[in-house]
Protein backbone atom coordinates (compact mmCIF):
# COMPACT_ATOMS: atom_id res chain seq x y z
CA UNK A 1 0.00 0.00 0.00
CA UNK A 2 1.22 3.44 -1.09
CA UNK A 3 2.33 5.68 2.18
CA UNK A 4 3.08 9.21 2.16
CA UNK A 5 6.76 10.54 2.95
CA UNK A 6 7.18 14.13 4.28
CA UNK A 7 10.29 16.42 6.10
CA UNK A 8 10.71 14.43 9.23
CA UNK A 9 7.74 11.68 8.90
CA UNK A 10 9.99 9.31 10.82
CA UNK A 11 9.88 11.46 13.92
CA UNK A 12 5.61 11.75 13.15
CA UNK A 13 5.29 8.35 13.54
CA UNK A 14 7.18 8.19 17.03
CA UNK A 15 5.66 11.02 18.40
CA UNK A 16 2.18 9.35 20.30
CA UNK A 17 4.16 6.87 21.80
CA UNK A 18 6.30 9.62 23.20
CA UNK A 19 3.53 11.78 24.87
CA UNK A 20 3.78 10.90 28.63
CA UNK A 21 0.30 10.41 30.10
CA UNK A 22 -1.27 12.97 31.96
CA UNK A 23 -3.74 13.31 35.05
CA UNK A 24 -7.22 14.72 33.90
CA UNK A 25 -8.04 17.53 36.99
CA UNK A 26 -11.49 18.50 37.10
CA UNK A 27 -11.99 22.27 37.69
CA UNK A 28 -14.91 22.58 40.42
CA UNK A 29 -15.97 26.00 39.26
CA UNK A 30 -16.91 25.38 35.56
CA UNK A 31 -19.10 22.19 35.78
CA UNK A 32 -22.79 22.48 35.28
CA UNK A 33 -26.01 20.48 35.67
CA UNK A 34 -26.01 16.92 36.42
CA UNK A 35 -22.00 15.62 37.81
CA UNK A 36 -22.58 12.41 36.73
CA UNK A 37 -24.23 12.30 33.29
CA UNK A 38 -20.25 11.74 32.56
CA UNK A 39 -19.62 14.29 29.97
CA UNK A 40 -16.74 15.77 29.60
CA UNK A 41 -15.39 18.79 28.08
CA UNK A 42 -11.37 19.56 28.39
CA UNK A 43 -9.23 22.13 28.00
CA UNK A 44 -5.71 21.61 26.58
CA UNK A 45 -3.44 20.39 24.08
CA UNK A 46 -5.32 17.56 21.98
CA UNK A 47 -2.48 15.45 21.70
CA UNK A 48 -1.84 15.10 25.08
CA UNK A 49 -5.33 15.15 26.27
CA UNK A 50 -5.90 11.85 24.22
CA UNK A 51 -3.33 9.89 25.48
CA UNK A 52 -4.42 10.70 28.98
CA UNK A 53 -8.27 9.31 27.79
CA UNK A 54 -6.89 6.40 26.61
CA UNK A 55 -6.65 4.24 29.87
CA UNK A 56 -10.51 5.31 30.26
CA UNK A 57 -11.45 5.02 27.01
CA UNK A 58 -9.96 2.77 24.82
CA UNK A 59 -11.65 1.22 22.16
CA UNK A 60 -15.09 3.16 23.92
CA UNK A 61 -16.08 5.73 20.99
CA UNK A 62 -18.81 5.02 18.96
CA UNK A 63 -18.68 8.11 16.86
CA UNK A 64 -15.21 10.91 16.29
CA UNK A 65 -16.10 13.97 14.72
CA UNK A 66 -12.92 16.15 14.31
CA UNK A 67 -12.69 19.37 12.27
CA UNK A 68 -8.72 20.15 12.08
CA UNK A 69 -7.40 23.23 10.96
CA UNK A 70 -7.49 23.15 6.65
CA UNK A 71 -4.18 24.48 6.06
CA UNK A 72 -5.37 26.76 3.99
CA UNK A 73 -3.04 29.62 4.00
CA UNK A 74 -5.27 31.78 5.82
CA UNK A 75 -5.39 33.29 9.62
CA UNK A 76 -7.85 32.23 11.86
CA UNK A 77 -8.23 34.47 14.99
CA UNK A 78 -8.49 30.87 17.15
CA UNK A 79 -6.44 28.35 15.17
CA UNK A 80 -3.02 28.73 13.25
CA UNK A 81 -3.97 27.16 9.69
CA UNK A 82 -1.24 28.62 8.39
CA UNK A 83 0.71 25.28 8.74
CA UNK A 84 3.59 24.30 6.09
CA UNK A 85 2.25 21.31 4.36
CA UNK A 86 4.79 18.87 6.04
CA UNK A 87 4.00 20.26 9.66
CA UNK A 88 0.18 19.90 9.11
CA UNK A 89 0.76 16.04 8.30
CA UNK A 90 3.49 15.72 11.07
CA UNK A 91 0.31 16.92 12.94
CA UNK A 92 -2.46 15.39 12.06
CA UNK A 93 -0.71 11.74 12.23
CA UNK A 94 0.04 10.85 15.64
CA UNK A 95 -3.55 12.49 16.81
CA UNK A 96 -5.12 10.03 14.16
CA UNK A 97 -3.32 7.22 15.55
CA UNK A 98 -4.43 8.24 19.40
CA UNK A 99 -8.30 8.46 18.05
CA UNK A 100 -7.85 5.31 16.13
CA UNK A 101 -7.27 3.69 19.43
CA UNK A 102 -9.90 5.27 21.41
CA UNK A 103 -12.37 4.41 18.75
CA UNK A 104 -14.62 1.14 19.31
CA UNK A 105 -14.06 -2.07 16.94
CA UNK A 106 -17.87 -1.07 15.33
CA UNK A 107 -17.36 2.91 15.44
CA UNK A 108 -16.24 5.33 13.12
CA UNK A 109 -14.38 8.46 12.13
CA UNK A 110 -15.19 11.39 10.34
CA UNK A 111 -12.96 13.91 9.22
CA UNK A 112 -13.85 17.41 7.90
CA UNK A 113 -11.37 18.88 5.39
CA UNK A 114 -11.07 20.76 2.02
CA UNK A 115 -9.26 20.65 -1.20
CA UNK A 116 -5.71 21.39 0.35
CA UNK A 117 -5.17 18.72 2.16
CA UNK A 118 -8.19 15.97 1.17
CA UNK A 119 -6.13 13.86 -0.90
CA UNK A 120 -3.18 14.05 1.24
CA UNK A 121 -5.29 13.10 4.76
CA UNK A 122 -6.80 10.05 2.64
CA UNK A 123 -3.80 8.25 1.99
CA UNK A 124 -2.64 9.20 5.84
CA UNK A 125 -6.10 7.74 7.31
CA UNK A 126 -5.47 4.74 4.57
CA UNK A 127 -2.02 4.04 6.44
CA UNK A 128 -3.53 4.66 10.01
CA UNK A 129 -6.85 3.10 9.52
CA UNK A 130 -6.46 0.50 7.26
CA UNK A 131 -6.98 1.42 3.35
CA UNK A 132 -9.51 -1.61 3.93
CA UNK A 133 -11.42 0.39 6.14
CA UNK A 134 -12.19 3.59 4.19
CA UNK A 135 -16.49 3.56 3.85
CA UNK A 136 -16.67 6.96 2.39
CA UNK A 137 -15.78 10.25 1.20
CA UNK A 138 -18.86 12.66 1.66
CA UNK A 139 -19.34 15.72 -0.16
CA UNK A 140 -21.50 18.40 1.69
CA UNK A 141 -22.15 21.44 -0.02
CA UNK A 142 -21.28 24.01 2.13
CA UNK A 143 -22.54 27.38 -0.18
CA UNK A 144 -25.45 28.58 -1.27
CA UNK A 145 -23.61 30.44 -4.35
CA UNK A 146 -20.36 31.19 -6.13
CA UNK A 147 -18.07 33.18 -4.64
CA UNK A 148 -17.66 36.10 -6.87
CA UNK A 149 -14.17 36.29 -5.75
CA UNK A 150 -12.84 32.84 -7.19
CA UNK A 151 -12.96 32.21 -10.87
CA UNK A 152 -14.02 29.14 -9.91
CA UNK A 153 -15.21 28.97 -6.28
CA UNK A 154 -15.08 25.65 -3.72
CA UNK A 155 -19.01 24.43 -3.28
CA UNK A 156 -18.25 21.80 -1.05
CA UNK A 157 -15.96 20.35 1.51
CA UNK A 158 -14.92 16.57 2.21
CA UNK A 159 -15.85 14.51 5.45
CA UNK A 160 -13.59 11.51 5.35
CA UNK A 161 -15.22 8.41 6.55
CA UNK A 162 -13.55 4.81 7.74
CA UNK A 163 -14.42 2.49 10.33
CA UNK A 164 -12.35 0.62 12.79
CA UNK A 165 -13.16 -3.10 12.05
CA UNK A 166 -14.87 -2.33 8.73
CA UNK A 167 -17.58 -5.14 8.30
CA UNK A 168 -18.48 -4.12 12.08
CA UNK A 169 -18.62 -0.33 11.35
CA UNK A 170 -21.04 -1.30 8.44
CA UNK A 171 -23.86 -2.82 10.37
CA UNK A 172 -23.60 -0.66 13.05
CA UNK A 173 -24.39 2.47 10.27
CA UNK A 174 -27.56 3.63 10.68
CA UNK A 175 -30.46 4.57 8.28
CA UNK A 176 -31.69 8.15 8.34
CA UNK A 177 -35.39 9.09 9.31
CA UNK A 178 -37.34 9.87 6.62
CA UNK A 179 -38.36 12.94 5.90
CA UNK A 180 -42.12 14.50 5.84
CA UNK A 181 -41.85 14.23 1.83
CA UNK A 182 -41.19 10.58 1.92
CA UNK A 183 -43.79 9.92 4.62
CA UNK A 184 -46.40 11.56 3.05
CA UNK A 185 -45.77 9.23 -0.09
CA UNK A 186 -46.77 6.42 2.26
CA UNK A 187 -50.77 5.55 1.36
CA UNK A 188 -53.21 3.15 1.81
CA UNK A 189 -55.48 2.81 -1.34
CA UNK A 190 -56.33 -0.86 -0.05
CA UNK A 191 -57.43 -0.23 3.10
CA UNK A 192 -54.78 -2.37 4.56
CA UNK A 193 -55.33 -3.06 8.66
CA UNK A 194 -51.68 -2.95 8.48
CA UNK A 195 -51.88 0.95 7.85
CA UNK A 196 -50.34 3.19 5.24
CA UNK A 197 -47.66 1.55 2.88
CA UNK A 198 -45.40 2.62 -0.18
CA UNK A 199 -44.66 0.15 -3.37
CA UNK A 200 -41.65 -0.85 -4.51
CA UNK A 201 -40.16 -3.14 -7.34
CA UNK A 202 -39.30 -6.40 -7.56
CA UNK A 203 -37.25 -6.60 -10.52
CA UNK A 204 -33.79 -6.60 -10.41
CA UNK A 205 -30.15 -7.18 -12.91
CA UNK A 206 -29.55 -10.84 -13.73
CA UNK A 207 -25.97 -10.54 -12.79
CA UNK A 208 -26.17 -13.17 -9.63
CA UNK A 209 -29.59 -14.07 -10.27
CA UNK A 210 -30.55 -17.84 -9.73
CA UNK A 211 -32.98 -20.00 -11.77
CA UNK A 212 -35.71 -19.61 -9.09
CA UNK A 213 -35.96 -15.87 -9.85
CA UNK A 214 -37.29 -16.68 -13.20
CA UNK A 215 -40.64 -17.48 -13.88
CA UNK A 216 -44.40 -15.93 -14.50
CA UNK A 217 -46.30 -14.13 -12.26
CA UNK A 218 -50.30 -13.94 -12.79
CA UNK A 219 -52.27 -11.40 -11.45
CA UNK A 220 -55.40 -11.76 -9.77
CA UNK A 221 -57.49 -10.76 -12.93
CA UNK A 222 -55.32 -13.10 -14.87
CA UNK A 223 -52.81 -10.50 -16.67
CA UNK A 224 -49.63 -12.29 -16.95
CA UNK A 225 -46.11 -10.63 -16.37
CA UNK A 226 -43.18 -12.51 -17.52
CA UNK A 227 -39.60 -10.51 -16.19
CA UNK A 228 -38.56 -7.47 -17.92
CA UNK A 229 -36.18 -7.81 -20.68
CA UNK A 230 -32.49 -8.24 -19.40
CA UNK A 231 -33.99 -8.85 -15.64
CA UNK A 232 -35.47 -11.01 -12.94
CA UNK A 233 -37.66 -10.82 -9.93
CA UNK A 234 -35.47 -9.92 -6.89
CA UNK A 235 -37.43 -12.51 -4.57
CA UNK A 236 -37.86 -16.26 -5.66
CA UNK A 237 -41.15 -17.85 -6.54
CA UNK A 238 -41.75 -19.29 -3.41
CA UNK A 239 -41.03 -16.23 -1.76
CA UNK A 240 -43.39 -13.92 -4.06
CA UNK A 241 -46.69 -16.77 -3.16
CA UNK A 242 -45.86 -16.26 0.45
CA UNK A 243 -46.07 -12.37 -0.36
CA UNK A 244 -49.01 -12.97 -2.40
CA UNK A 245 -50.55 -14.48 0.15
CA UNK A 246 -49.72 -12.66 3.03
CA UNK A 247 -51.08 -9.63 0.81
CA UNK A 248 -47.84 -7.77 0.30
CA UNK A 249 -48.06 -7.95 -3.51
CA UNK A 250 -49.87 -4.82 -5.48
CA UNK A 251 -50.67 -4.66 -8.98
CA UNK A 252 -52.16 -1.37 -9.15
CA UNK A 253 -55.42 0.14 -8.53
CA UNK A 254 -57.26 -1.64 -11.23
CA UNK A 255 -55.36 -4.92 -10.77
CA UNK A 256 -53.01 -5.07 -13.86
CA UNK A 257 -50.03 -3.64 -13.60
CA UNK A 258 -47.08 -5.41 -12.93
CA UNK A 259 -46.15 -6.46 -9.31
CA UNK A 260 -44.60 -4.58 -6.58
CA UNK A 261 -43.74 -5.09 -3.05
CA UNK A 262 -45.97 -3.40 -0.07
CA UNK A 263 -43.62 -2.04 2.51
CA UNK A 264 -45.46 -0.48 5.76
CA UNK A 265 -44.26 2.41 7.23
CA UNK A 266 -44.32 1.23 10.70
CA UNK A 267 -41.53 -1.76 9.01
CA UNK A 268 -39.19 0.86 7.24
CA UNK A 269 -35.98 1.53 8.67
CA UNK A 270 -35.67 4.51 7.37
CA UNK A 271 -33.59 6.25 4.25
CA UNK A 272 -30.76 4.82 2.74
CA UNK A 273 -27.84 8.02 3.00
CA UNK A 274 -25.60 8.69 0.30
CA UNK A 275 -22.41 10.78 -0.12
CA UNK A 276 -24.03 13.95 -1.67
CA UNK A 277 -25.21 16.25 1.07
CA UNK A 278 -27.00 19.37 0.36
CA UNK A 279 -26.85 22.54 2.10
CA UNK A 280 -30.51 22.19 2.46
CA UNK A 281 -30.38 19.05 3.97
CA UNK A 282 -27.73 19.70 6.56
CA UNK A 283 -27.06 23.04 6.19
CA UNK A 284 -24.55 25.91 5.27
CA UNK A 285 -21.78 27.93 6.60
CA UNK A 286 -24.09 31.14 6.46
CA UNK A 287 -26.34 29.04 8.65
CA UNK A 288 -23.39 27.91 11.50
CA UNK A 289 -22.73 31.73 11.53
CA UNK A 290 -26.02 32.81 11.83
CA UNK A 291 -26.42 29.82 14.96
CA UNK A 292 -22.82 31.25 16.40
CA UNK A 293 -24.46 34.82 15.98
CA UNK A 294 -27.19 34.47 18.24
CA UNK A 295 -25.20 32.26 20.61
CA UNK A 296 -22.16 34.82 20.96
CA UNK A 297 -23.64 37.79 19.87
CA UNK A 298 -20.89 38.65 17.42
CA UNK A 299 -20.14 37.41 13.75
CA UNK A 300 -16.44 37.12 14.21
CA UNK A 301 -16.29 34.51 16.73
CA UNK A 302 -15.25 31.94 14.78
CA UNK A 303 -14.80 31.60 10.58
CA UNK A 304 -15.94 28.30 9.63
CA UNK A 305 -18.29 26.85 12.39
CA UNK A 306 -19.87 23.79 10.92
CA UNK A 307 -23.94 24.23 11.70
CA UNK A 308 -25.63 21.81 13.93
CA UNK A 309 -27.74 20.14 10.78
CA UNK A 310 -24.65 18.98 10.03
CA UNK A 311 -23.20 17.16 13.26
CA UNK A 312 -26.68 16.00 13.61
CA UNK A 313 -26.28 13.89 10.35
CA UNK A 314 -23.10 12.92 10.76
CA UNK A 315 -24.42 11.64 14.68
CA UNK A 316 -27.44 10.23 13.50
CA UNK A 317 -26.10 8.09 11.03
CA UNK A 318 -22.71 7.18 13.13
CA UNK A 319 -24.39 6.28 16.93
CA UNK A 320 -27.40 5.60 18.91
CA UNK A 321 -28.54 7.08 22.49
CA UNK A 322 -26.13 6.63 24.71
CA UNK A 323 -23.24 5.79 23.05
CA UNK A 324 -20.16 7.92 23.44
CA UNK A 325 -19.12 10.77 20.67
CA UNK A 326 -15.47 12.58 21.09
CA UNK A 327 -14.51 15.43 19.36
CA UNK A 328 -10.80 16.64 19.88
CA UNK A 329 -11.07 19.81 17.92
CA UNK A 330 -14.09 20.82 19.23
CA UNK A 331 -13.67 25.01 18.46
CA UNK A 332 -17.29 26.59 18.45
CA UNK A 333 -18.87 23.24 20.84
CA UNK A 334 -21.24 22.77 17.71
CA UNK A 335 -20.24 18.54 18.21
CA UNK A 336 -20.77 18.40 22.11
CA UNK A 337 -24.02 20.62 22.01
CA UNK A 338 -25.78 18.28 19.17
CA UNK A 339 -24.69 14.81 20.99
CA UNK A 340 -25.59 16.04 24.23
CA UNK A 341 -29.50 17.21 22.42
CA UNK A 342 -29.49 13.94 20.78
CA UNK A 343 -28.89 12.29 24.28
CA UNK A 344 -25.68 10.68 23.37
CA UNK A 345 -22.66 11.12 25.61
CA UNK A 346 -19.45 13.22 24.45
CA UNK A 347 -15.95 14.47 25.23
CA UNK A 348 -14.85 17.79 23.73
CA UNK A 349 -11.12 18.61 23.74
CA UNK A 350 -10.17 22.28 22.99
CA UNK A 351 -7.17 24.13 23.27
CA UNK A 352 -8.03 27.25 23.04
CA UNK A 353 -9.58 30.06 25.80
CA UNK A 354 -12.07 29.94 24.11
CA UNK A 355 -13.27 26.20 25.68
CA UNK A 356 -13.89 28.56 28.90
CA UNK A 357 -15.17 31.48 26.99
CA UNK A 358 -17.54 29.68 24.64
CA UNK A 359 -17.63 26.12 24.71
CA UNK A 360 -18.78 26.43 28.35
CA UNK A 361 -21.21 29.14 28.36
CA UNK A 362 -22.68 27.14 24.91
CA UNK A 363 -23.01 23.95 26.78
CA UNK A 364 -24.22 25.79 29.52
CA UNK A 365 -26.83 27.40 27.43
CA UNK A 366 -28.18 23.31 26.20
CA UNK A 367 -28.52 22.37 29.58
CA UNK A 368 -30.57 24.76 30.24
CA UNK A 369 -32.87 24.31 27.49
CA UNK A 370 -31.54 26.75 24.25
CA UNK A 371 -33.79 26.46 21.06
CA UNK A 372 -31.35 27.13 18.69
CA UNK A 373 -29.63 24.76 15.99
CA UNK A 374 -31.46 21.53 15.82
CA UNK A 375 -33.57 21.94 19.23
CA UNK A 376 -37.34 21.97 17.98
CA UNK A 377 -36.03 19.25 15.69
CA UNK A 378 -35.28 16.89 18.38
CA UNK A 379 -37.88 18.33 21.06
CA UNK A 380 -34.70 19.33 23.11
CA UNK A 381 -36.17 20.82 26.43
CA UNK A 382 -33.13 20.90 28.44
CA UNK A 383 -31.82 18.48 31.03
CA UNK A 384 -28.12 16.63 31.61
CA UNK A 385 -24.61 18.38 32.83
CA UNK A 386 -20.92 18.00 31.73
CA UNK A 387 -17.63 18.27 33.89
CA UNK A 388 -14.82 20.52 33.06
CA UNK A 389 -11.14 19.51 33.03
CA UNK A 390 -7.78 20.46 32.25
CA UNK A 391 -4.09 18.75 31.98
CA UNK A 392 -2.69 18.23 35.15
CA UNK A 393 0.86 16.37 36.28
CA UNK A 394 2.55 13.48 33.70
CA UNK A 395 1.69 10.59 35.96
CA UNK A 396 5.55 9.99 35.52
CA UNK A 397 8.39 12.31 35.66
CA UNK A 398 11.55 12.52 33.29
CA UNK A 399 13.24 9.59 35.09
CA UNK A 400 10.52 7.38 35.37
CA UNK A 401 9.18 7.91 38.81
CA UNK A 402 5.52 7.98 39.84
CA UNK A 403 4.48 11.70 40.38
CA UNK A 404 3.82 12.13 44.25
CA UNK A 405 1.17 13.74 43.50
CA UNK A 406 -0.62 10.41 41.41
CA UNK A 407 -3.45 9.01 43.35
CA UNK A 408 -4.42 5.27 43.09
CA UNK A 409 -7.37 5.43 40.75
CA UNK A 410 -5.38 7.05 37.49
CA UNK A 411 -2.43 4.65 38.13
CA UNK A 412 -4.43 1.98 38.36
CA UNK A 413 -6.04 2.77 35.30
CA UNK A 414 -2.47 3.15 33.55
CA UNK A 415 -1.07 0.23 34.50
CA UNK A 416 -4.61 -2.42 33.67
CA UNK A 417 -4.40 -0.20 30.14
CA UNK A 418 -0.70 -1.22 29.94
CA UNK A 419 -1.23 -4.84 30.55
CA UNK A 420 -4.55 -5.27 28.53
CA UNK A 421 -4.79 -2.41 26.18
CA UNK A 422 -8.96 -1.78 27.76
CA UNK A 423 -10.16 0.55 29.96
CA UNK A 424 -9.95 0.22 33.44
CA UNK A 425 -13.79 0.29 34.50
CA UNK A 426 -14.21 1.27 38.30
CA UNK A 427 -17.38 -0.35 39.70
CA UNK A 428 -18.04 1.15 42.75
CA UNK A 429 -16.51 3.94 44.77
CA UNK A 430 -14.29 2.11 46.91
CA UNK A 431 -10.66 0.90 45.57
CA UNK A 432 -9.48 -2.38 45.27
CA UNK A 433 -6.06 -3.91 44.64
CA UNK A 434 -7.41 -6.37 42.19
CA UNK A 435 -8.15 -3.91 38.95
CA UNK A 436 -9.46 -7.09 37.18
CA UNK A 437 -9.25 -10.37 35.51
CA UNK A 438 -8.21 -10.70 31.83
CA UNK A 439 -8.00 -13.59 29.50
CA UNK A 440 -7.63 -15.35 32.63
CA UNK A 441 -4.92 -13.53 34.30
CA UNK A 442 -5.65 -11.34 38.06
CA UNK A 443 -4.00 -7.53 38.12
CA UNK A 444 -3.34 -6.30 41.28
CA UNK A 445 -1.88 -3.11 42.18
CA UNK A 446 -0.17 -2.08 45.76
CA UNK A 447 -0.17 1.79 46.11
CA UNK A 448 -0.88 4.61 48.11
CA UNK A 449 -2.39 2.29 50.81
CA UNK A 450 -4.55 0.97 49.37
CA UNK A 451 -4.71 -1.44 51.71
CA UNK A 452 -5.61 0.81 54.45
CA UNK A 453 -2.45 0.32 56.38
CA UNK A 454 0.71 2.33 56.28
CA UNK A 455 3.19 -0.64 57.40
CA UNK A 456 5.60 -2.31 55.36
CA UNK A 457 3.45 -5.41 56.43
CA UNK A 458 0.26 -3.74 55.54
CA UNK A 459 1.25 -1.28 52.64
CA UNK A 460 2.82 -1.14 49.43
CA UNK A 461 5.05 -4.39 50.24
CA UNK A 462 3.75 -8.24 49.12
CA UNK A 463 4.22 -10.35 52.26
CA UNK A 464 2.27 -13.21 53.16
CA UNK A 465 -0.02 -11.39 55.66
CA UNK A 466 -1.09 -8.93 52.66
CA UNK A 467 -1.11 -11.68 50.00
CA UNK A 468 -3.93 -13.37 52.33
CA UNK A 469 -5.66 -9.84 52.64
CA UNK A 470 -6.11 -9.68 48.99
CA UNK A 471 -9.20 -10.20 46.81
CA UNK A 472 -8.69 -13.92 45.82
CA UNK A 473 -8.30 -15.44 42.55
CA UNK A 474 -7.56 -19.25 40.95
CA UNK A 475 -5.62 -18.40 38.71
CA UNK A 476 -2.29 -16.53 37.38
CA UNK A 477 -2.09 -13.35 38.93
CA UNK A 478 0.47 -10.10 38.14
CA UNK A 479 0.76 -7.90 41.44
CA UNK A 480 2.32 -4.56 41.19
CA UNK A 481 4.17 -3.60 44.48
CA UNK A 482 6.98 -1.88 45.71
CA UNK A 483 8.78 -5.19 46.90
CA UNK A 484 7.93 -8.14 48.10
CA UNK A 485 9.45 -10.51 50.22
CA UNK A 486 8.95 -13.42 48.36
CA UNK A 487 11.47 -15.64 46.70
CA UNK A 488 11.49 -17.21 42.70
CA UNK A 489 10.36 -20.25 44.07
CA UNK A 490 7.35 -18.91 46.63
CA UNK A 491 6.63 -16.85 43.75
CA UNK A 492 6.32 -19.78 41.27
CA UNK A 493 3.94 -21.77 43.41
CA UNK A 494 1.73 -18.93 44.22
CA UNK A 495 1.66 -18.43 40.15
CA UNK A 496 2.47 -14.43 40.82
CA UNK A 497 4.23 -12.32 38.78
CA UNK A 498 5.55 -9.77 40.73
CA UNK A 499 6.40 -6.19 39.14
CA UNK A 500 8.21 -3.91 40.85
CA UNK A 501 6.36 -0.23 40.85
CA UNK A 502 7.46 2.04 39.54
CA UNK A 503 10.66 0.38 37.57
CA UNK A 504 8.20 -2.46 36.26
CA UNK A 505 5.53 0.24 34.68
CA UNK A 506 5.52 1.72 31.04
CA UNK A 507 5.57 5.38 31.44
CA UNK A 508 4.03 5.89 28.11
Amino acid sequence: MPILTWLNDDEARKISGRIPYRLLEVDSTLPYGDPESGNMLIQGDNLEALKALLPYYAGQVKCIYIDPPYNTQSAFEHYDDNLEHSTWLSMMYPRLELLRDLLAEDGSIWVSIDDTEAQYLKVLMDEVFARSNFIASVLWQKRTSPEARLPLGAAHDYILVYGKQIELTKKSINRLPLSTSRTNEYKNPDNDPRGVWASRDITGQVGHATESQFYEIVSPYGKRFPPPEGRCWTVSEATFKKLLDDNRIWFGNTGKSRPRMKIFLEESQGATAWTWWTNSEVGHNQESKKEILELFGSDDVFDTPKPERLLFRIITLASNPGDLVLDSFLGSGTTAAVAHKMGRSYIGVEMGNHAVTHCVPRLKKVVDGEQGGISQEVHWQGGGGFRFYRLGETVFDEAGRINPAVKFRPLAAHVWFTETHLPLEFRSKKDSPLLGVHNGVAYYLLYNGILGEKSKDGGNVLTGKVLASLPTFDGPKVIYGELTTFGVQRLARENIVFKQVPYDIKAN
